[in-house]
């Protein structure tokens, strides 16, 4: 992979009904209903909406083998109704249910994490190797003829590792990692290659975005390697509504995205299914813009793994850099409104040549150097034409902005030899991500440790463009590790005080600074046992000052209590009209009624020392 340089992987290309999945076909925009696959008309109408939102493909919940036999039964009436879009089945937990939905549509998606191992305990189990081959020729046992089957009536199958439902078989010898995520994923693979069977794709999912980017990783190195190419699912799961789903998704989806990695996408979002599909269609636009592009000519530091969850090392520079979590530069040398949102205040801002009168008191200005005064609270801004005036100045922050080309080795160690500097590295590129790589490896290949803040300028109107755009740009950056701050320009009519909430919100994304509440909720599904959306909305109030920690909100069991193993707190569907609550891993309530929820969960939160009240308004 040239991690410079856009370009798709190559993959084999599967045939799902009348459309294909693969590098030869453009990226496949999915999504997944939210009714009772039993109910018929409802299912169909909001089939309806899908596609008139523009879906290739939708998925639909088959708990049993009554709902895989409606399943075509809404074929059916699509088909009646002359729509052609293909039909995928959502198994878990049950193989029969997959047998019959193998006759009636085009695309099967099996867990490997429960379509043939026990329900999942969260028990570790001291297996043998030879106790351990017994259990995999189990899963043959009940895997192999449905995949026999799937040949037989030309249909797909999509083998979907969920981090959140790894079985205690993979937990026990592999840990609750992304190799375990790996592992699950190519047993499944080797007994569909014994089949003779290809029609496969592949997801590797979970609600961490580090998590679920370095898995997918791992998966197509070790595919690589032993020569398979099978096409690839993205998705973010449980990323949640809203402006965080939105980001959290372009984070994830977009890093790999960004790495040419991807034939298919679900942007999943606590939200009506249908309303997904722009979101995913706007990312895998904004990625495919790249295509072609002038070449970057960059040279990989011998170091780097992008299989590596750690931070590259950096010196500290006051605040920057070091240990220090990322800052956020506002950029308002453009704008006169110096308000400030107090739940979401930047570390400087960026005001030009100038601080204006209307500046509040006590925050950090970066100003343009020519304009810089010795003041307690004010930083100069430099250009690469300025870098022989760094020594002259006696800040404590001085602000260099470099681009890529301007790193030659003269520059280089100019910034190397001068104190107290942080770099602004800024790109004008149609592929700007593979850029500002090249930079930062330029940059470690150089021994130069100095801290950098990256920055992206935009020209957008629309909250959602800016939130999934700085998701990808900023969001593949931070997950390869790099970066000690953001700065988001933007020329476009969004509120300031917004733009920096989406600064913050996009660190928090990438997992590497922490400012609100993170609520990790699951996309609806025929699953689902309450109104999720509302059920969302009812939590963000009463929880949502709680920025220390992190709240599930699921649907059902499928993934709830694993996914939720990342949260703090969960809310669980149990049954219709009861909840169950978790402590991390933990059930600690069980079948409480939907009406008391709330207030158990408070007290839980209580219990454990972790209830801050909520300031007074």
């Amino acid at each position: 992979m040239d991690y410079f340089n856009y370009k798709r992987r190559s993959t084999v290309d599967v045939p799902v009904g009348n459309i294909h999945i693969g590098s030869g076909y453009p990226v496949v925009i999915q999504t997944m209903t939210s009714t009772d696959t039993l109910d018929t008309e409802g299912s169909v109408a909001q089939c309806e909406r899908i596609i008139d939102a523009g879906a290739d493909l939708i998925r639909l919940t088959t708990q049993g083998r009554r709902e895989a036999e409606n399943l075509g039964v809404i074929r059916k009436q699509l088909r009646d109704k002359g729509y052609n879009i293909p039909l995928s089945a959502d198994i878990h937990f049950n193989p029969r249910a997959a047998q019959v939905a193998a006759t009636v549509c085009e695309k099967v998606r099996i867990n490997p994490g429960n379509y043939a191992d026990k329900q999942k305990r969260f028990e570790e189990i001291d297996y043998t190797d030879e106790g351990y081959a017994t259990e995999l020729d189990k899963i043959k046992e009940k895997v192999a003829p449905f995949y026999r089957l799937c040949k037989q009536n030309s249909v797909a199958v999509r083998i979907g590792v969920n981090h959140g439902s790894l079985s205690d078989r993979i937990m026990s010898r592999f840990g609750d990692t992304p190799e375990g995520m790996v592992e699950s994923c190519m047993e499944y693979l080797y007994i569909a290659l014994e089949e003779d069977f290809h029609d496969i794709v592949i997801s590797m999912k979970a609600s961490n975005t580090l998590l679920m980017t370095k898995a997918v990783r791992l998966l197509v190195d070790r595919m690589e390697k032993e020569n398979m190419h099978f096409p690839l699912h993205l998705g973010v799961t449980e990323a949640g509504d809203g402006e965080d789903g939105r980001m959290k998704s372009a984070v994830g989806i977009g890093a790999l995205l960004s790495d040419g990695i991807g034939d298919t996408i679900r942007v999943s979002l606590s939200e009506e299914p249908e309303v997904e599909v722009p979101v995913a269609r706007k990312l895998v636009e904004y990625v495919a813009q790249r295509a072609n592009h002038d070449a970057i000519s960059g040279e990989l530091y011998n170091e780097f793994s992008p299989f590596s969850t750690d931070r590259v090392e950096t010196v500290a520079v006051r605040n920057i850099g070091g240990d220090f979590p990322p800052i956020v530069i506002s950029d308002r040398h453009n704008i006169e409104d110096m308000s400030i949102n107090t739940h979401f205040i930047p570390d400087y801002i960026y005001v030009g040549e100038s601080v204006p009168s209307n500046f509040q008191r006590g925050m950090k200005a970066i100003v343009d150097y020519k304009n810089w005064e010795d003041k307690v609270d004010w930083f100069p801004m430099f250009m690469v034409n300025d870098i022989d005036k760094l020594d002259e100045c006696t800040a404590h922050v001085k602000f260099l902005r470099v681009s890529y080309l301007d790193l030659t080795d003269e520059v280089i160690s100019k910034i190397k030899s001068a104190s107290k500097v942080v770099l602004i590295l800024t790109t004008n590129h149609i592929n700007g991500v593979g850029e500002q790589r090249a930079a930062f490896h330029k940059l470690l290949i150089n021994g130069c440790k100095v801290p950098v803040v990256i920055q992206r300028s935009y020209k957008e109107n629309l909250p959602e463009d800016i939130q999934l755009k700085g998701g990808v740009d900023f969001g593949t950056i931070l997950l390869d590790g790099f970066g000690n701050g953001i700065m988001i320009s933007n020329e476009g009519n969004i509120d300031i005080t917004d733009m920096d909430s989406y600064a913050f919100g996009l660190l928090q994304a990438a997992r590497v600074r922490t400012s609100k509440t993170e609520f990790i909720s699951c996309p609806s599904c025929g699953r689902t046992l309450f109104d999720l959306q509302s059920t969302v909305a009812l939590i963000k109030e009463h929880f949502s000052h709680l920025r220390h920690l992190k709240i599930g909100i699921m649907g059902c069991i499928v993934n709830g209590p694993g996914e939720m193993a990342d949260a703090d707190y969960g809310y669980v569907g149990a049954e219709h009209g009861k909840i169950s609550l978790y402590k991390k891993k933990e059930l600690v309530g069980k079948n409480i009624p939907q009406a008391e929820a709330v207030e158990r969960l408070k007290e839980l939160i209580k219990k454990h020392g972790d209830w801050i009240e909520p300031e007074e308004d």
